[in-house]
């Protein structure tokens, strides 16, 4: 599933292709790409023909663009994006080939290139809906789906001390602390696995065991190898992540743990283990990132 750094690099793509263009006409070609639009599919095109969006917004891993009504002002709502596994919003040449998963198009006004959103899996989807009249403004036009996504740790007004205090209070383990969408946002399995191994810690650490200094170094990992997949594009293990304009991300070659079972580890060269988690994988070194039940068993 796409995280912050590749929903960050779509919506960057967006801003620059979308962002104040009128929307012409409105394609919906599979249902459940509209499905939480409880409006339906005519509700969904007849919201969004003759809108402009005015901006590209991102909280945690959702998108909105607020729209603006055909004299340009604001109409308090934004279409909503979320892509999940394998969606992708693609800016296209109109004569183009259809994807082979093309599930909604949106041609503009003035006929450049096209918007489509494709998705393999069907996990993804568009919605629209109300965001506040001030639909430039993230604190105040924020869709309701949204607001309880934390803010993520990229974020100018994200807060050190309160996130430090709320992870501490958590009688839970860190790595799940860390998919917590509500307690820190945009963060996947990917880069919590190598985050936790840049704070030299194991996912299964209590919360509440945790000094400050430990918190300040999950922390700082999480801000590095977030701003560090950032610059790459973000991470594409196969084709279902790319950017608007269908290019890859190449972070996956600076992975230090994740995906690299049996590998060396860069930093001390013991061989990185998987281990089962939450139905997915979880990667760590046990040289660097010894578990608690390792350190339990050796006394």
């Amino acid at each position: 599933m796409p995280e912050l750094p590749e929903v960050e690099v779509v919506r960057r793509g967006l801003d620059r292709w979308v962002t104040g263009r009128t929307i012409a006409e409105v394609e919906v070609r599979h249902p459940r790409a509209v499905r939480r639009h409880l409006e339906g599919s005519d509700s969904f095109i007849a919201a969004l023909t003759g809108r402009t969006p005015t901006a590209a917004h991102r909280r945690g891993k959702y998108l909105w663009l607020p729209l603006a009504e055909p004299d340009g002002t604001p109409s308090g709502r934004a279409l909503v994006a979320h892509l999940g596994m394998s969606g992708q919003l693609l800016v296209e040449k109109p004569d183009e080939p259809d994807e082979v998963h093309l599930r909604a198009r949106f041609r503009f006004a003035d006929g450049g290139r096209e918007l489509r959103f494709v998705d393999q899996r069907t996990f993804g989807g568009l919605v629209v809906e109300d965001a506040g009249r001030d639909g430039e403004a993230p604190a105040d036009g924020l869709p309701p789906r949204l607001a309880h996504i934390a803010i993520d740790p990229l974020d100018p007004g994200f807060d050190e001390a309160a996130f430090s205090a709320a992870l501490r209070r958590r009688r839970t383990e860190v790595k799940r602390a860390l998919l917590d969408q509500t307690l820190i946002g945009g963060v996947g399995n990917i880069y919590a696995d190598e985050s936790l191994w840049r704070a030299r810690l194991h996912g299964t650490r209590p919360t509440d065991r945790l000094t400050r200094a430990q918190v300040a170094d999950v922390l700082d990992g999480v801000r590095s190898v977030l701003g560090e997949a950032l610059a790459q594009g973000g991470t594409s293990f196969d084709s279902l992540y790319v950017d608007v304009n269908g290019q890859s991300g190449y972070f996956s070659r600076f992975l230090a743990v994740y995906g690299r079972q049996d590998r060396p580890c860069p930093r001390c060269g013991a061989a990185i283990v998987r281990e089962s988690f939450m139905n997915r994988s979880s990667y760590s070194c046990p040289g660097c990132q010894p578990s608690p039940r390792a350190r339990r068993s050796a006394r």
